[in-house]
């Protein structure tokens, strides 16, 4: 089974629906693609000011409770209290791709590593510096020379995956991640949205229903946390 994941390593619910794609990533008969959305990203990244601080570590707050992911009050500090800061996911997507260029199916570490290094190390993810240098802690060398030096071929590959990614939001009249996909091409169809949410359990269950050929015996009982009124427009900011 193909399953294609849409994120942005700065949004917070993808974050939040970490544990359950670390569960998806250990199953033999499910194929994950990461595809990077670019939403925050060029004219999708904004300043950091103060009042967007409040709204996300509002919103994180809400994540927290529903999934038990933690944001540390060091990233509050260091993240949402940084003066003059960018909230701009472009260098930690570009990270995130030269591991795949790189280590090939290393970007889930990846991507796992730097959201790791914001929300509980406090540590500006939106800087090349520190991506890099999160890259080198992780055990990435190569793509962390890469990210400090881009060349073009890496940065014409960042621009492709991103623009097959909005490819795929424009075709689902998406504006917002995280978004899972079953299937590939023409065939793909969207899981709901809150089957990322509700646990390896939910999200096993919904796979069953999409494709019979998925056994949900793979469970691994995920502690259950249901999403009471959250959407897709809802996400689409942290």
């Amino acid at each position: 089974m193909h399953l294609t994941y849409l994120y942005d390593p700065l949004c917070g619910w993808c974050y939040g629906a970490a544990p359950v794609l670390d569960k998806l990533a250990m199953l033999d008969n499910l194929t994950v693609e990461l595809a990077p959305s670019g939403l925050f990203a060029g004219e999708g990244a904004r300043p950091l000011d103060e009042r967007f601080a409040a709204y996300a570590w509002h919103n994180d707050q809400r994540i927290n409770r529903l999934t038990r992911q933690v944001f540390s009050q060091l990233y509050r500090d260091q993240v949402l209290g940084g003066a003059d800061g960018m909230f701009d996911s472009a260098p930690a997507t570009l990270g995130i791709i030269a591991v795949g260029v790189t280590q090939l199916d290393r970007e889930g570490d990846a991507l796992k590593a730097l959201q790791s290094a914001r929300y509980v190390d406090g540590r500006n993810t939106s800087e090349i510096a520190v991506v890099a240098d999160v890259l080198d802690r992780a055990g990435f060398p190569d793509a962390a020379a890469r990210v400090r030096a881009p060349d073009e071929a890496l940065l014409d590959i960042y621009r492709n995956r991103i623009g097959k990614s909005r490819q795929l939001m424009a075709a689902f009249r998406m504006d917002g991640v995280p978004a899972l996909f079953i299937g590939e091409g023409d065939k793909r169809r969207m899981l709901r949205s809150d089957a990322l949410f509700g646990g390896f359990d939910r999200l096993a269950a919904e796979l069953q229903r999409r494709d019979r050929s998925f056994s949900a015996d793979h469970s691994m009982n995920l502690p259950t946390n249901p999403v009471a009124g959250a959407n897709t427009r809802s996400r689409n900011r942290n």
